[in-house]
């Protein structure tokens, strides 16, 4: 709808994602959100459901949901799952979970999957799912206990910040880093600018 000079209202980004990492990445590169809005999604898993396919069909439902809502806008939405095999890790929201998926990350490579999805102004929805690789030390009881302490895991994909404390923990990381962080942002930057999103054009 034009405005009442007569030009079209210019085409905001809305950020369908309450987590504040995320937005502060899009800060980082230049392209803070005009709008944060949470989409309220059922995230378990399917029967049988993989990580991989998980990540992304949570993003798309995100995404489904907060774009009526933001007619003409570019919506923006994202989920990062860590995945162990076959086996889909918890947002630990307990020190017990948070123990768990530690313990099981030790030692061994495991995979970190965020699906994004994007749906432009046109009501085209443009998808990416991202897969890093990333490896652990072996974890001995005491690093363990000190950092369940922190209260860093509450909340986390696979209980771990690999942008806190847990960076110590992390050997190798084969992809990419923001990726690992919760957004993908050479993708996002591609997918926006290919959307026509204006300020990303400037990042290509």
């Amino acid at each position: 709808m034009a405005t009442p000079g007569g030009t079209e209202p210019k085409a905001r980004l809305v950020l369908a994602s309450a987590s504040p990492r995320r937005r502060h990445l899009l800060e980082q590169v230049l392209l803070p959100p005009d709008a944060v809005a949470p989409a309220d999604v059922d995230e378990s898993p399917r029967r049988g459901e993989l990580p991989r396919p998980h990540a992304q069909r949570l993003a798309d439902d995100k995404a489904a949901a907060m774009a009526p809502a933001y007619p003409g806008d570019f919506v923006l939405a994202a989920d990062t799952v860590v995945g162990v095999g076959r086996r889909i890790l918890p947002k630990a929201e307990t020190e017990a979970d948070a123990r768990r998926c530690l313990e099981l990350l030790s030692g061994r490579r495991h995979h970190v999957f965020t699906g994004v999805t994007l749906i432009a102004p046109d009501g085209k929805a443009r998808r990416r799912t991202v897969d890093t690789a990333v490896i652990f030390k072996r974890l001995g009881e005491t690093e363990l206990a000190a950092y369940l302490a922190s209260g860093e895991w509450h909340g986390k994909a696979g209980g771990y910040a690999i942008q806190g404390l847990a960076a110590a923990f992390i050997r190798a990381v084969n992809g990419s880093y923001t990726n690992v962080v919760g957004l993908p942002v050479f993708e996002i930057v591609s997918l926006l600018a290919g959307a026509g999103y204006g300020p990303a054009r400037n990042l290509r």
